[in-house]
């Protein structure tokens, strides 16, 4: 499992172990859905232990170890990337938890915090695509195959732009909501994600 580490792997090694006694703080936010997920510790030691095995393990402080997060309950987290903040002595990990992250059974410790829907819904859908669940509309869409599915976006296009010149504000918006939904399961279809096309997005908007 490769961990990207921003700006480098090199980096790393002007982390500031020293400002916290050893320990740095550990946001986790979630790969897809950009939901803030909990707040942990790592030590040195836990942190290359991460690193090493994918697994985000953090250094407890009231049980004085290291701590694989899941490691009783299962709910693990899968680490993506591992940003660095700008003064070298706070971490940001984004990662694809296997469950609830909180202990709460919830899915962040933060009950309020705010998250990204369009990735919430790209991760049910790339779901949906693996698992095919018997009733499920989207089940239906990707076994009429990606001919089917274009059609549907090119269907649910036209219905968008009808509605932007001659229906009123709800309609427009339920056929742009069918029409994402639609776009989303295409790029599935095509072992995309919804996420490879705003990067597409982000490439031209540095330009």
């Amino acid at each position: 499992m490769s961990i990207e580490v921003l700006p480098s792997h090199e980096a790393l090694d002007g982390l500031d172990w020293n400002k916290g006694d050893g320990l740095l703080p550990v946001v986790v936010q979630d790969a897809d859905t950009l939901t803030v997920l909990m707040l942990g510790y790592a030590n040195a030691e836990s942190l290359a232990l991460t690193l090493a095995t994918g697994y985000m393990t953090f250094y407890s402080r009231s049980k004085q170890r290291l701590w694989t997060k899941g490691e009783s309950s299962g709910n693990v987290l899968a680490v993506v990337a591992v940003r660095i903040d700008c003064d070298n002595d706070t971490l940001l990990v984004s990662a694809r938890p296997a469950g609830p992250t909180c202990h709460t059974g919830s899915e962040s410790c933060f009950a309020q915090a705010p998250g990204n829907f369009l990735g919430r819904l790209d991760a049910l859908v790339l779901q949906r695509e693996q698992q095919r669940p018997a009733g499920s509309y989207t089940t239906t869409l990707f076994e009429g195959g990606t001919r089917r599915i274009a059609q549907k976006v090119g269907e649910e296009g036209v219905e968008t732009a009808l509605a932007g010149v001659v229906q009123d504000d709800a309609a427009l918006l339920g056929e742009s909501a069918d029409l994402l939904f639609h776009l989303i399961v295409l790029l599935r279809a095509r072992g995309l994600s919804l996420d490879d096309a705003v990067q597409v997005l982000a490439t031209r908007h540095a330009r």
